[in-house]
């Protein structure tokens, strides 16, 4: 049962890398009848804008420049909603590898952070009955939060799940230990950045899915945010 249309509703996963937060926070707006907000696909998108206009990803000034003077945006009519960069959708861009190598480090750049938690929270306005899934979103971008997640599993598990998911893509030599290593250098850069560092609010329901199944994941936290606004789940 979708929640009621005028009730409002900010529902935020955070997160590491590789734990499932877009599929877990698409379905779960599904559930609720709400709209769902990627926000990695935003800084997927700022990085893949660095890479396309051969800009050096560690050249902090042209990256948040380049950052400040593009429009980001969602198609919402599509679903998922795809992603936008001054008009053009470059969602076919996002998993590339080359922008998957480069964007912990352009998320990193305070300016193009001060730029994305801008539009995110514009979103919010917009989208009040949202289901949003990142790194800071109930740390930073929606404090107050109807109610907040933090989604985990152990490095093994989230490299096994993506190395799974390449497969499935039709990836041949899918090196395993090598996305492990990048996970775990990945949580170590997200978590001690200066801005929006990857962490669990205080206010937030952990959820370690190690062991469970994504349907499992998806059932909790909607009967969670269903008890959370006073919609039971049976009705």
């Amino acid at each position: 049962m979708s929640v009621s249309g005028d009730m409002p509703l900010i529902v935020t996963i955070d997160g590491p890398a590789g734990a499932g937060k877009s599929t877990v926070a698409r379905r779960v707006a599904g559930a609720l009848g709400v709209d769902f907000l990627d926000t990695g696909a935003m800084y997927r998108g700022v990085a893949a804008a660095v890479i396309d206009a051969g800009i050096d990803a560690e050249d902090s000034d042209a990256v948040g420049a380049l950052a400040e003077g593009m429009h980001i945006g969602f198609n919402w009519g599509t679903d998922p909603p795809r992603l936008k960069v001054d008009g053009v959708d470059v969602s076919h861009r996002l998993r590339d590898a080359d922008v998957t190598a480069n964007v912990s480090l352009v998320a990193g750049n305070s300016r193009v952070r001060r730029v994305l938690v801008k539009a995110q929270r514009w979103i919010g306005k917009e989208h009040p009955r949202l289901v949003t899934e990142g790194r800071d979103q109930g740390s930073v971008v929606f404090e107050n939060a109807t109610i907040k997640f933090y989604l985990d599993a152990s490095p093994e598990v989230r490299a096994r799940r993506r190395a799974d998911q390449l497969r499935a893509a039709g990836r041949t030599n899918v090196d395993e230990e090598k996305i492990l290593h990048r996970i775990v250098h990945r949580d170590e850069r997200d978590s001690t950045r200066t801005d929006g560092p990857l962490m669990c609010p205080e206010d937030a329901e952990r959820i370690d899915s190690s062991d469970m199944s994504l349907d499992e994941v998806v059932e909790l936290m909607t009967k969670r945010a269903r008890a959370e606004i006073g919609v039971g789940v049976d009705e």
